[in-house]
């Protein structure tokens, strides 16, 4: 099921954007002229050995602090994923595309705190041509994701 349809299933009200095409986060704001922090990195990690798996939503403008995110999950190791484990968990999205709707994908989700003080986000759909706007509070109401503080900015500060 492709996010649109999940979304419209749900009755969810967002707006689809095609945009150039992009292979990360960054470069789909770049393309949206849109802030980093208004748009969502989705990456997918590896948790508890190998055993389970937990998809990480952060702003485009930020990098994973894994020791806080570890800690936060009761201290389990965590790794990133492969691109081919991504594709083997989203078989509906181009390689290596990842929405940030892990529990559509039989996966924890985990938002970082700063992204739930934004109106909207903007992430990627199902291909790397086509991003999703919508309110947060919706995002949330439908995915229903765990909160943590895990992102630092990309510079280091």
């Amino acid at each position: 099921m492709t996010m649109k349809n999940l979304l419209e299933k749900r009755r969810v009200p967002f707006e689809t954007v095609v945009h150039s095409a992009t292979f990360d986060a960054q470069h789909l704001a770049q393309a949206l002229h849109t802030p980093g922090a208004e748009v969502a990195k989705t990456v997918l990690l590896r948790a508890d050995h190998d055993y389970e798996y937990v998809v990480a939503v952060l702003p485009a403008s930020h990098m994973i602090d894994f020791d806080a995110l570890s800690q936060f999950l009761g201290g389990t190791p965590l790794e990133l994923a492969t691109e081919h484990e991504i594709a083997e968990r989203c078989p509906d999205c181009e390689f290596g595309v990842l929405p940030p709707f892990g529990t559509h994908y039989g996966a924890k989700t985990i938002v970082d705190k700063i992204l739930t003080k934004d109106e909207y986000i903007t992430f990627d759909s199902d291909s790397h041509t086509e991003a999703i706007r919508m309110k947060f509070a919706d995002y949330f109401d439908v995915e229903h994701p765990l909160v943590a503080s895990f992102a630092r900015a990309a510079g280091g500060e």
